[in-house]
């Protein structure tokens, strides 16, 4: 239980996690069949999805797909290059409408914020918030969606 005692802001100095007291939460286990969990994560600047990413097989980082979406269900034209894309696109989640707005609630308020959540029969289910995926340090490809994802935050105005 090393990781009860590990305080996660050190490692990236990731603010949310600074004085986050450690405890142990068991949640219900999430089953789907065969087909598989797949992960929605939305992507959302100054409360608006911009884009999403799907992931399927996390468990096993060899074999795990993600890929970045537009909204309109397309493959984005960037990825990231740790992980192999999906060959065929995933249908579209019957709640992605709901979960889109889902999405738009709960990042209201924020500059950025990463959404996600998970569609299991026919209902929607909350994974978490994410205010820095990877630290803020995971790459795009190519390297130019970098500079586009980060044109597209509007920080609020520093007040003294």
């Amino acid at each position: 239980l090393d990781f009860i005692n590990r305080n996660y802001f050190y490692n990236g100095r990731e603010w949310p996690y600074k004085n986050v007291k450690p405890c142990i939460i068991a949640e219900q286990f999430l089953e789907t069949g065969d087909e598989g969990l797949i992960d929605y994560k939305f992507y959302c600047f100054n409360g608006e999805p911009r884009f999403l990413y799907i992931s399927s097989g996390l468990e096993d980082h060899a074999t795990a797909s993600i890929s970045f979406l537009n909204l309109d269900w397309t493959f984005a034209p960037f990825r990231r290059m740790d992980y192999q894309p999906f060959a065929q696109l995933p249908p579209k989640p019957a709640n992605y409408e709901k979960m889109l707005e889902i999405a738009r609630v709960l990042s209201a308020r924020e500059a950025f914020l990463r959404v996600d959540m998970y569609e299991i029969g026919d209902k929607v289910y909350f994974s978490e918030l994410t205010f820095t995926p990877c630290g803020g340090m995971m790459a795009f490809h190519p390297s130019q969606w970098d500079v586009t994802l980060g044109e597209w935050i509007t920080l609020p105005e520093k007040t003294i």
